[in-house]
C-alpha cells in the first residue's frame, strides 16, 4: 500500500484544538471530491497497463474492443456521463460501490482471505500476569485515543501537503461486520452527536470465552488501568478451562455459510444477547496462550500468522471474532498485534493507532488510583443445539484445512532500508516495487499481474485505489538484468526508468486518475441502469489482468511492525512490506495446495534481488 507516511499539522497544542476532527463531521468536508477521471485518459492507460501481460495478438484484440467502447458517443461515453452526474450527487462515487464490490459482497471467508494483520515488536515478558499487566495498559490507550476523537484533539493528517479525509477513525469503534446470505452489512454503534448512549463496554476473550468488560466507571470517565488490570484478574479466574464450544470460528467460514449459521445462532434469546454484545463493543481483546516457539527464525513467521488466524483451532482460532472491526491480539509469550476487518478500516488511521499506543506504553505507570468496588466482568453465554454444534464443528475443520495451506514467511532484510534509494533519488516505494516484479520474473518466468495500493484519502469518502505495478519499463528491465551481455550502465538506466515509470503511476493514482476504481465504476454504472455487462469487461485481457497473482502493501510505520494477509488468488503472492532507514520488514504468504508457489523460495530470491540492486546502485569492486 503505497501510503506515505501521514503527517500532523504542525501547530501548538491551543492550536491544534481549532484545527482538528470533529466527531460529527468527521473532517471529510475539509478534503474535495473524488474526481471521475477522462476516459480516453483511462483507457489508453489500460491498454498501457496490459502491454507488459498480453501476447500481440491478444493486446490488438483487446484494443479493438477498447477503442469501440471508447468511440465518441458509443457505449462509454453514456456511462461516463451517469458516473459524472452521481459524482455531483454523492459524497463519493466510487467509495460505496468499492466497499460493497470488494469486500460485503465478496464470499470468501475473512480470516486469511481479508483480515490484514499487524505483528508488532514482542514485548518483554514471558508470563500470564505481565500479559495481564500489557492488556491492561493497552486497553487504557486505545480509550485515551478514542477520548481525543470524541473531544475533537485528533490532528489533522495530511499528505503530500493535502489535507486527509478522516472520517475512518470514529467509525473503527463499536462497529463489526454482519453476515448476510448474498452480502454482508457494517453495524455501526456508536453515537456521537446523537442523544441515545454509545457503547461503554469491551470483549475480552480467553479460552474461547467471551466476556463483556465496562471500561467507563458511572460517572463516565475512564477506567484506570488499575481498574482493568483488576478486571482482567477476574476474567482469568473465571476461564480457566478450554473445554467450551470455540464460537468465534464460526465467524472464519465462507460468508454464505457463515450468514445461515448466524440466522440459526440468533432465534435463541441468549445468543442474540451474547453477540449482540460482541458486536457492540468497542473492540475486542484476545488473550491468547504462548506461540509454539521452534526456532527464532522462524518465530518472526509463526506470530504473524497467530495474529492472521490464530494457529488453529486447537491453539488461538477460538478467541477471534473476525466479524469485528478492531481485534487486539495479546499473548502470554509477548507476543502482540492488531486483526482488522477492512470494510471499515484500513491500514493508515490504523497504523496511527498502534502509535499512539506505543507512545502511551512508554508513559510512567500512573499512580494507583483507589479501587472502588466494580461489578464483575459479565460472561457471554451461548445455548448450542444440534445444529449450532454441527456448524462449529464444520468451521473447525475448514479453518485449519485453510490455515494449514496458508505458508507465512516473515523477515527482516537488514542489508539497507530506504535510505539507499533516497541516495540514489529514487522512491523507496517504487524500488521496492520494480525489485518485486524481479523477483517474481525469476522465480516464474514471467512478469505477473500485480497491484499495490494507493490511499484516496486526500478526497472526501475516499478509501484506495490500484497501482498496476507491471510496465513496459519495468519488463524491459527485468528481461535485461540478469542478461550478461547488457552493460552495468545501461541496466542502471534501464532501472532507474523502471522506478521513475512506477514513480509516474503513483502521482496519478494519488490525483485521483488511477484506472481501476474508474473502470470498476464504468461496469457499475452499466449494471446498475440495467444494461448487458460491458464487452471490454468480459474480454479474456481483463480476466488475465486482475487476476492479482501479486497484491502487495505497503503501509509504514514508526515502529518495527509488519502487516500480513493471505493471497488474492490461489496461485498467487501477498508481499507486505515497512521500509525503516536501514532496513525493510516484509511479510510473504503463499498457499501450499498451488504447486507453482512457494513463500520461502519467493523470500529467498526477493532477498537476493534487493542485494542485487544494492550491487547495481553501489558496486564494492
Amino acid at each position: 500500500m503505497i501510503l506515505q507516511r501521514l503527517q500532523p499539522v504542525a501547530c501548538s497544542a491551543a492550536w491544534r484544538t481549532r484545527v482538528v476532527l470533529r466527531q460529527e463531521q468527521c473532517l471529510f468536508s475539509s478534503a474535495p471530491p473524488q474526481p471521475v477521471p477522462p476516459l480516453a485518459q483511462t483507457l489508453q492507460r489500460y491498454l498501457q497497463a496490459l502491454e507488459p501481460l498480453l501476447p500481440p495478438d491478444e493486446l490488438a484484440h483487446t484494443r479493438r474492443m477498447v477503442q469501440e467502447f471508447g468511440r465518441p458517443g458509443g457505449l462509454g461515453s453514456q456511462l461516463q456521463q451517469r458516473l459524472e452526474f452521481r459524482a455531483k450527487h454523492t459524497k463519493n462515487w466510487i467509495t460505496d460501490w468499492w466497499v460493497q464490490c470488494a469486500y460485503l459482497a465478496n464470499r470468501e471467508p475473512l480470516a486469511v482471505h481479508s483480515n490484514p494483520a499487524i505483528s508488532l515488536p514482542r514485548r518483554d515478558f514471558n508470563d500470564w500476569r505481565s500479559q495481564l499487566v500489557f492488556a491492561s495498559k493497552l486497553i487504557a490507550a486505545v480509550l485515551d485515543f478514542k477520548a481525543m476523537i470524541d473531544r475533537g484533539e485528533l490532528p489533522l493528517e495530511h499528505m503530500r501537503g493535502r489535507p486527509l479525509c478522516m472520517e475512518l477513525y470514529p467509525r473503527m469503534f463499536s462497529s463489526c461486520r454482519v453476515p448476510g446470505p448474498k452480502h454482508d452489512s457494517i453495524a455501526h454503534y456508536a453515537t456521537y452527536g446523537r442523544s441515545r448512549r454509545s457503547p461503554t463496554h469491551i470483549t475480552v476473550v480467553r479460552n474461547y470465552q467471551f466476556f463483556q468488560l465496562e471500561v467507563y466507571n458511572s460517572d463516565g470517565s475512564r477506567m484506570t488501568e488499575s481498574q482493568i488490570h483488576s478486571q482482567l484478574l477476574r476474567i482469568r479466574s473465571q476461564s480457566w478451562k478450554t473445554d467450551k464450544e470455540p464460537m468465534g470460528i464460526l465467524t472464519s467460514e465462507h460468508r454464505h455459510t457463515w450468514g445461515a449459521a448466524y440466522n440459526r445462532l440468533l432465534r435463541d434469546k441468549i445468543n442474540r444477547e451474547s453477540v449482540r454484545a460482541i458486536e457492540t463493543g468497542l473492540f475486542s481483546l484476545c488473550l491468547d496462550s504462548p506461540v509454539m516457539r521452534i526456532s527464532d527464525e522462524k518465530y518472526a513467521s509463526r506470530k504473524a500468522a497467530q495474529v492472521l488466524h490464530g494457529g488453529g483451532t486447537f491453539s488461538n482460532s477460538g478467541n477471534r471474532w473476525f466479524d469485528k472491526t478492531l481485534q487486539f491480539v495479546v499473548g502470554e509469550d509477548g507476543s502482540w498485534g492488531l486483526l482488522y476487518e477492512q470494510a471499515t478500516a484500513e491500514g493508515p488511521p490504523v497504523a496511527t493507532l498502534l502509535h499512539h499506543i506505543l507512545e502511551y506504553c512508554e508513559r510512567p505507570d500512573p499512580k494507583r488510583a483507589p479501587l472502588i468496588p466494580l461489578p464483575m466482568p459479565k460472561k457471554l453465554y451461548f445455548y448450542i443445539d444440534p445444529e449450532i454444534k454441527r456448524d462449529i464443528e464444520h468451521a473447525k475443520q475448514n479453518l485449519d484445512i485453510l490455515i494449514n495451506d496458508l505458508d507465512v514467511n516473515v523477515f527482516n532484510f537488514k542489508r539497507f532500508g530506504k535510505e539507499l534509494p533516497k541516495r540514489h533519488k529514487m522512491s523507496p516505494n517504487a524500488f521496492i516495487q520494480v525489485a518485486l516484479q524481479l523477483a517474481y520474473y525469476r522465480v516464474h518466468n514471467e512478469v505477473g499481474p500485480s497491484c499495490d495500493i494507493a490511499s484516496q484519502r486526500m478526497f472526501r469518502g475516499g478509501r484506495t485505489e490500484y497501482i498496476r505495478s507491471p510496465t513496459k519499463e519495468a519488463l524491459t528491465f527485468v528481461l535485461a538484468f540478469d542478461n550478461r551481455s547488457v552493460s552495468r550502465e545501461v541496466k542502471q538506466q534501464l532501472f532507474r526508468e523502471a522506478v521513475e515509470a512506477y514513480a509516474a503511476l503513483t502521482d496519478l493514482a494519488l490525483k485521483g486518475h488511477g484506472i481501476d476504481r474508474h473502470l470498476l465504476g464504468l461496469k457499475l454504472q452499466a449494471i446498475e441502469q440495467g444494461m448487458s455487462i460491458p464487452k471490454i469487461f468480459m474480454d479474456t485481457g481483463y480476466g488475465l489482468a486482475t487476476h492479482w497473482k501479486l497484491r502487495t502493501g505497503q503501509v509504514p510505520a514508526n515502529t518495527d511492525s509488519v502487516i500480513c494477509f493471505g493471497p488474492l488468488v490461489p496461485d498467487g503472492y501477498a508481499i507486505c512490506y515497512n521500509p525503516q532507514a536501514d532496513h525493510v520488514h516484509f511479510s510473504i504468504t503463499a498457499f501450499n495446495c498451488c504447486e507453482e508457489t512457494n513463500a520461502e523460495t519467493m523470500a529467498m530470491t526477493v532477498k537476493n534481488t534487493l542485494c542485487d540492486l544494492q550491487e547495481l546502485l553501489e558496486p564494492t569492486v
